[in-house]
């Protein structure tokens, strides 16, 4: 028999709602943030309502709260839609990256167990032997393990909370540089700097080798994404040349 309160709220009724609310909003946010989804995507509450099986006004909620944390966005007349992002907000977000994964990777030296780092060990022989496969698929799977597994051992919630708040993931899904060999030239000597640095118990040099690490990250996706924007804005301007050449002619 359900409980009720003293003003007649079904207390039963009340907790599954909520929970059916959660489920779906931690399942929304990781199929954002799983980068299936492209930037500019039109979410629709009847769709993602039968994806999740839960009632209209349930998704609108999640909808809400996922608009104000900036995953998606919505507007008039043009509906709730994946979150697209300037090449500004992309800095943004990557340079804030940088300052809270840097202090994590400080703290991992200082309070990590041994049996962290020895996970840390192994998450990195797995990327090796993926990059001498040619696996790179494991070898992201192994590298955003890696990432998890610093912020797990800093054991500093206040760093790890912020850190879990960025939309890093979307960026990274709207700005990367599909054609470029993966991994990055570089990107697993730097996991062995960052790892020996959490080996030693050296904080300053964990610090800066988590920096140069995801900085390295962040020059290579913007100098893309720059690129892009300037191949566009020529193909815009020439195209706007041909059109006029074409009236004039």
């Amino acid at each position: 028999m359900s409980a009720v309160d003293s003003n007649g709220f079904d207390d039963d009724a009340g907790r599954a709602s909520l929970t059916r609310q959660s489920q779906a909003y931690d399942g929304l946010r990781t199929l954002l943030l799983s980068g299936s989804v492209a930037p500019g995507t039109r979410l629709t509450e009847a769709d993602l309502t039968r994806m999740f099986n839960v009632s209209r006004s349930t998704m609108r909620t999640v909808l809400v709260r996922l608009t104000q944390e900036g995953y998606v966005t919505s507007e008039v007349n043009r509906g709730v839609r994946t979150r697209s992002f300037s090449v500004e907000e992309a800095a943004d977000i990557l340079e804030a990256r940088e300052t809270l994964e840097s202090a994590l990777a400080g703290k991992a030296a200082e309070r990590a167990t041994e049996e962290e780092v020895g996970e840390l060990r192994r998450t990195l022989e797995v990327m090796e032997d993926c990059r001498s496969r040619g696996d790179a698929t494991g070898y992201s799977r192994g590298n955003r393990r890696f990432h998890q597994q610093v912020k797990e051992a800093a054991h500093q919630q206040t760093l790890a909370r912020a850190y879990d708040t960025l939309l890093y993931p979307l960026v990274m899904r709207q700005y990367r540089n599909l054609s470029a060999p993966h991994p990055r030239a570089g990107s697993l000597e730097e996991h062995q700097a960052i790892l020996w640095a959490i080996i030693t118990r050296n904080p300053p040099a964990a610090v800066a080798a988590m920096l140069h690490h995801v900085a390295s990250a962040r020059q290579a996706l913007l100098l893309h994404a720059r690129r892009e924007r300037t191949a566009s804005a020529a193909a815009d301007a020439q195209e706007t040349a041909d059109a006029q050449e074409t009236a004039d002619a």
